[in-house]
């Protein structure tokens, strides 16, 4: 009998399963806990799906379907029939839009209002701030009163302008025929150019470039004081002791410290002029040589009510713009190396 005892717990002892080699009920996995750097990230991420969600809703998204009208012949009316299936896609107006010269003409005139209103803005503003620097009775409302255009509604300010410019009952016109020995009122929001002496004018356009440099002259004021503020005085105290006039002073000690923050205003004023829209509709309409790209392409899409001309053209825009990028960025490492 303890034999048989023995050899049965012998036999149950070789059969009984080993809990760690067998499939036994699996044990529960503990997650790791998330170290410092990644809830940091995480939350981060929280925190700026909203924005990357608006830009995608926003931005991305209609330039997507901006580079799709472009290369599809649609107008406004076939928009309600316009389904994935009857889609036909064509070049024609990507190169109709390049061959045509109300294109290039509008591209100059572009060109043209962004340059001369940027680098406007850029030494009106530089001037201000320069006559503006020291400390006089009264600085801190003139100051005040410099920022008033560019905080002033814009179609406040286009309706002052046309005001002030109208030939019936502007002032501008009043005092140039009362005073000036003018023939007869200019109309300067409609007139394409006007002879000067040996010189043809362009008028209306002129006229939007200085209500451009007016309205835009004291965001570039802004950004030079700031950086006037911090620059050393020590350095100018000591150039003036040994002589050095004015005109020396600044050339040589603050324009190389305003370089920076002037060039990047020129750059931001020049690409923001280059899709300018509502001065120049609210003043002209695109009238008197001032069609620019924007204005033809409000012309193409609701005027004429065709999609595919306009978005080529908003197309063309945003590759000159990225151009103008690509060469900013290029000088800038050019600088860094």
């Amino acid at each position: 009998m303890p034999a048989a005892r023995a050899a049965r717990a012998a036999t149950a002892t070789a059969v009984r399963p080993d809990p760690d080699s067998g499939p036994g009920p699996s044990k529960p996995h503990r997650r790791k806990p998330l170290t410092l750097s990644r809830r940091e990230d995480l939350h981060g991420r929280v925190l700026v799906s909203p924005t990357v969600l608006v830009v995608l809703l926003f931005a991305v998204l209609p330039f997507l379907a901006v580079v799709l009208f472009a290369f599809l012949d649609v107008r406004l009316v076939d928009i309600p029939r316009l389904y994935i299936d009857n889609l036909e896609f064509t070049g024609d107006n990507v190169t109709g839009v390049w061959n045509s010269p109300r294109f290039w003409s509008a591209a100059w005139t572009t060109v043209v209002y962004a340059a001369a209103s940027s680098a406007g803005a850029v030494l009106v503003g530089l001037a201000v701030a320069l006559a503006l620097r020291r400390p006089f009775p009264g600085r801190g409302i003139i100051r005040a009163l410099v920022l008033i255009p560019y905080v002033l509604p814009v179609v406040a300010a286009t309706t002052i302008w046309k005001t002030l410019l109208n030939p019936g009952y502007g002032l501008v016109n009043a005092v140039g025929v009362e005073w000036l020995g003018w023939a007869e009122p200019i109309a300067f929001l409609t007139t394409t150019s006007r002879d000067v002496g040996p010189f043809e004018v362009p008028v209306a356009l002129l006229c939007v470039i200085a209500f451009e440099v007016w309205k835009t002259s004291p965001l570039a004021f802004l950004f030079i004081t700031a950086r006037l503020q911090v620059a050393p005085d020590d350095i100018e105290e000591a150039a003036e002791i040994d002589g050095a006039g004015k005109v020396r002073v600044f050339w040589h000690l603050l324009l190389p410290q305003l370089a920076g923050v002037m060039a990047l205003l020129a750059v931001l004023r020049f690409l923001w002029s280059f899709q300018n829209f509502n001065d120049i509709y609210l003043l002209t309409g695109g009238s008197g040589g001032t069609e620019v790209l924007a204005v033809r392409v409000y012309t193409e899409l609701v005027v004429r009510a065709n999609i595919g001309t306009a978005s080529a053209t908003g197309l063309l825009m945003t590759g000159m713009l990225l151009a103008v990028v690509a060469v900013y960025a290029w000088m800038i490492k050019r600088e860094q190396a």
